[in-house]
């Protein structure tokens, strides 16, 4: 790779929907408890979008924050990572794009689930390596509450709304934010495991609602989530000729406490290490990334200087890992 052409983490942005809804007010309408989705998922209170709210708003609403962060308002392309576009056709990114005053530049939408911002990471960063663009926004949204069953206690209490974002630029391999090796991984025999059934080209409708929802075997994805990232994670620290004691962070996709914990321990990584906000956002899909920095970041668990691996596992089944060392960059805020 030509020097310059390297993908530098360069701005970080986050947005939440304003409601919260804790386990308690699930609870006044699904069979469950706090004590059963705590012990279960480790979540305790989720962000949900209002009708007023779409994928697009939170979308733009993270991007500006990171562009913010990044001190530029300047991209050349717009790489957003979600599976609840506003619409089946066409691709989300370019109202992104259009809403943040970046009509022209390249925008398109990559859909690996909760998989997803780091597939975007790899694909903004091929973009910069192969000279295309020069500085890269790669959001993560999902609105998952919109895809969940209202009484289907096993989806409900675990998916929450939200966007994250960050800004790449092109860089040296060496310095502070640089992103890589990335390892990238899918397995679609097992696609049945975490799907919509219909809404596609395949199923346009059924007279059955439930296939309008997700479904969602869970302890097959957990066993599959556990394994996958802990082999991918491995990938990438044996690229790089690192071992598991040169993590100063570990933060993996946010799907399910037990599943971060297992992982963890798979890897052989200290819980002290582990970066952990699914208690108050839940499962946000391709947002659950950016949003775990954004949040080490405000409360200072992140540091520069810290060198960081992100590993996520989502439909499809997708999975994969990159590295890189923390900048010194800060999460963008509301002007």
């Amino acid at each position: 790779m030509h020097e310059g052409h390297h993908a530098v983490l360069a701005g970080l942005g986050a947005w939440l929907p304003p409601r919260v809804v804790d386990n308690d007010d699930l609870a006044r309408h699904l069979d469950t408890s706090d004590e059963w989705i705590r012990s279960r998922t480790g979540i305790r209170e989720r962000r949900i979008a209002g009708p007023e709210t779409s994928t697009v708003d939170m979308a733009v609403a993270a991007g500006r924050n990171a562009l913010r962060s990044s001190g530029s308002d300047v991209v050349d392309a717009v790489v957003l990572a979600t599976a609840t576009p506003d619409q089946l056709c066409p691709a989300s990114a370019p109202q992104v794009a259009a809403a943040l005053g970046l009509s022209g530049v390249a925008a398109f939408d990559v859909n690996a689930v909760c998989s997803g911002f780091i597939y975007a990471l790899a694909t903004g960063a091929g973009l910069i390596a192969a000279g295309v663009a020069g500085r890269v926004l790669v959001v993560g949204a999902d609105a998952f509450s919109r895809y969940c069953d209202p009484a289907d206690r096993s989806t409900v209490p675990i998916f929450g709304d939200g966007a994250g974002a960050v800004v790449l630029r092109a860089g040296s391999a060496g310095e502070p934010g640089a992103l890589g090796p990335f390892d990238l991984h899918s397995e679609g025999e097992n696609a049945d495991l975490l799907i919509v059934p219909a809404g596609g080209a395949k199923r346009r409708h059924s007279d059955d609602p439930h296939d309008h929802y997700l479904t969602m075997q869970g302890t097959a994805v957990f066993r599959h989530a556990c394994a996958r990232m802990a082999e991918s994670a491995r990938a990438v620290l044996a690229r790089s000729g690192l071992a598991v004691d040169d993590v100063d962070r570990f933060v993996g996709h946010q799907a399910n406490v037990r599943i971060l914990q297992a992982t963890a321990k798979q890897l052989g990584v200290a819980n002290d290490r582990v970066v952990v906000n699914i208690e108050n956002v839940g499962n946000t899909s391709a947002a659950s990334i950016p949003l775990a920095l954004a949040d080490a970041c405000d409360d200072g668990d992140l540091q520069p200087g810290h060198r960081v691996l992100l590993t996520a596992f989502g439909a499809g089944l997708t999975w994969g890992s990159t590295l890189l060392t923390w900048p010194d960059v800060k999460p963008g805020g509301e002007a």
